[in-house]
């Protein structure tokens, strides 16, 4: 299986709470839904669409995961959320036991184990194993080489401060540019796979 990481990002690097006012004030973070201007269903939208039909199962850190466990279920009826509630789940977390709350296929990855793990799911074949969201968890398999591919939303604004995907360990690590795509927002989609990674 491949790596894949799909994340909304401003011009400045930031992927903090894209969607919603309140999705993460982490550190007083006051810029919440910050995409919404320059959303296009047919380009942003369409990456989106694509990265899920390619996915074998999702990859999710507990606080990106707990949110989409409280929305995506009452959603059910709509061909999107219908196949984001019955794709397998893979939530990493210190803290969450096995006693997760309902959410089809949902499989708690323990976190002291995590990066052994999800290093052995990607030597398995099949499709991608697709992270959405979850900073903290895509940094750290950024920062632990197993990412294959970026699927990077970027968005024409610069919001001065907030979360990254991108570790800060002064490592150097090369990717390659696939295929980026403009919407008539100014949003671009842009497609990265790590040099030297089999296509």
């Amino acid at each position: 299986m491949r790596i894949v990481i799909s994340s909304f990002i401003s011009l400045d690097g930031v992927v903090q709470a894209p969607g919603a006012p309140e999705e993460d004030t982490d550190g007083g973070f006051a810029h919440g839904g910050w995409t919404h201007a320059y959303f296009d269903p047919e380009v942003v939208g369409g990456a989106f669409d694509a990265a899920l039909q390619k996915a074998d199962a999702l990859l999710f850190g507990r606080r990106t995961w707990t949110a989409m466990a409280a929305a995506w279920p009452e959603r059910a009826g709509d061909p999107f959320a219908d196949r984001m509630n019955s794709i397998r789940k893979y939530v990493v977390s210190a803290t969450l036991g096995e006693d997760l709350p309902a959410w089809d296929n949902s499989v708690l990855v323990p976190g002291a184990d995590a990066v052994a793990r999800l290093r052995e799911l990607r030597g398995r074949a099949g499709g991608d194993l697709l992270v959405m969201g979850s900073p903290t968890l895509a940094r750290t398999l950024i920062g632990a080489g197993l990412v294959d591919e970026l699927v990077l939303m970027r968005m024409p604004v610069v919001l001065g401060g907030g979360k990254s995907i991108f570790p800060e360990d002064g490592g150097r690590r090369g990717f390659e540019l696939v295929s980026c795509t403009t919407a008539g927002t100014g949003a671009e989609v842009c497609v990265y796979r790590a040099a030297g990674a089999e296509h």
